[in-house]
C-alpha cells in the first residue's frame, strides 16, 4: 500500500490533534493514523437505475481498503440521469453536473489532503465527473464502473 505522504499534514505532530480528534470518531485508532488515507467517492443513489447497486460494491471495496492496510474515507457524489431529465428544463443541468461531479471529488480529496482515490460510478455523468476529477488530481486514483451492465463471470464457462 502505498505511503500516507499527503494525509500526515493532517495526521502527525502535536499541531494536528484536533485533527485526529475529528478523525477519531470516524473509526481511526492510534494506529491508523500512519496508514494511507484514500477517498472512496461512492455514487450511490436511489435516482436512476444506474447507480442503484453501487452502493453494495463500495461496501466491498471499503472492506478491501483496509484490509490492503488503508484507511478508507467514504463520500458521496451526486448524479443527473439524462433518461429521466430528457426533454425537460433538467436536462439544462445534466451537462454542468459532470463537472460539479468532477468539483465535489476534486474538492474533497485536495480538502481532506488524501493520499489516494477510488470512484465509482455507472451513469453517463457519474463516469466523465469521476474521470475528469481523477486527471486532475496528482494523486493514486481507480475508477471502477458499476452499472447496469449485466454482471460477468471471471473464469467461469458456461453450461
Amino acid at each position: 500500500m502505498a505511503d500516507n505522504g499527503r494525509s500526515r499534514i493532517v495526521t502527525e505532530g502535536v499541531r494536528r490533534t484536533p485533527n485526529r480528534a475529528m478523525l477519531r470518531p470516524t473509526g481511526f485508532s492510534d494506529e491508523d493514523f500512519g496508514k494511507p488515507i484514500v477517498g472512496l467517492a461512492d455514487a450511490q443513489s436511489t435516482i436512476t437505475p444506474c447507480n442503484m447497486g453501487i452502493g453494495r460494491l463500495a461496501d466491498r471495496a471499503e472492506a478491501a481498503l483496509r484490509e490492503a492496510g488503508a484507511m478508507p474515507q467514504r463520500f458521496g457524489t451526486i448524479t443527473i440521469s439524462d433518461g429521466i431529465s430528457m426533454g425537460t428544463p433538467g436536462m439544462r443541468y445534466s451537462l454542468v453536473s459532470r463537472e460539479v461531479i468532477a468539483d465535489s471529488i476534486e474538492t474533497v480529496c485536495n480538502g481532506q489532503s488524501l493520499d489516494g482515490l477510488l470512484a465509482t460510478g455507472g451513469c453517463d455523468k457519474n463516469m466523465p465527473g469521476a474521470m475528469l476529477a481523477i486527471a486532475r488530481l496528482n494523486i493514486p486514483a481507480v475508477f471502477v464502473y458499476v452499472g447496469t451492465i449485466k454482471p460477468g463471470h471471471y473464469m467461469l464457462r458456461p453450461e
